[in-house]
């Protein structure tokens, strides 16, 4: 009994670990007020430059979004005032490493810990891709650039933003992978796009990760080095499956560099 409920216990608490995760780097919140500061005199403000930026943030297994939106208060940077974040929650769905356990879930997991060779599942992946697609292709039509929209995700989140990114038909501003996998097979190597591979990509992975095996994401970048996609990846001593204040940090100094000025 203890084997069967272990898989389960450890994907649910992924919103815990996560939570404990922010507030333990950062016990201090910034002001409310932060994201949105007064400003009396709009026209002199270094944002009035920068163009709208969307950060989506995909949760991992079990997890929900807006457990996950203190995340955007670490974004204390300027160029951030113009930020439009969005934390979209999973369906309900069975997940078949959990003894078909219904939960917020992208898609299907069939075993943990995931390894470099764990199966996948296709069908419900690309299903999960196409909502992505579908909150991505929104944004683009409320006018914002695409080089200006970023992609980020934790575990499956991060797996789901991987492969969003790769089989999005334009170029976006960047995808950001935590603790994240491969959740592909060569099968849909062919429908990558040359405007799709020069999405910049970042991958971090604690080197400590008992769900999401370092070597799971380690695998990553040399495997999409082949298919001629860079991807600059990070690894964290000591870290197990959880976020750091430290990678928040990497992820901000990351999107303000790419973000595009405003042409207006």
């Amino acid at each position: 009994m203890l084997t069967i409920l272990k898989p389960i216990v450890v994907l649910s608490l992924t919103l815990i670990i996560t939570t404990i995760a922010i507030f333990f780097y950062n016990p201090t919140l910034p002001d409310p007020n932060y994201l949105n500061p007064p400003n009396p005199n709009p026209m002199s403000s270094s944002s009035s430059t920068l163009a709208r930026t969307f950060i989506l943030w995909l949760h991992g297994l079990g997890d929900s979004g807006p457990a996950n939106e203190p995340i955007k208060t670490m974004f204390r940077s300027p160029e951030f005032r113009n930020a439009v974040w969005s934390f979209p929650s999973a369906p309900n769905n069975p997940v078949s490493c959990n003894r078909g356990m219904v939960m917020p879930s992208w898609f299907d997991i069939h075993e943990i810990p995931i390894t470099a060779d764990s199966p996948k599942d296709m069908n419900s992946l690309l299903k999960a891709v196409k909502h992505v697609h579908s909150m991505i292709d929104m944004e683009v039509t409320a006018g914002t650039n695409p080089k200006n929209i970023f992609v980020c995700g934790f575990s499956q989140g991060g797996a789901l933003t991987l492969a969003s990114v790769l089989l999005y038909p334009g170029t976006l501003g960047g995808g950001a992978i935590f603790s994240g996998w491969v959740p592909f097979n060569s099968s849909i190597v062919d429908q990558i796009s040359p405007e799709a591979k020069k999405t910049p990509l970042l991958w971090s992975h604690g080197i400590a990760d008992q769900t999401v095996l370092f070597e799971a994401g380690q695998a990553g970048p040399p495997y999409l080095e082949k298919l001629g996609i860079s991807c600059e990846f990070k690894a964290y001593p000591g870290l197990g499956h959880s976020i750091s204040n430290q990678e928040l940090q990497h992820l901000e100094a990351w999107i303000k560099s790419r973000l595009q000025a405003s042409s207006s």
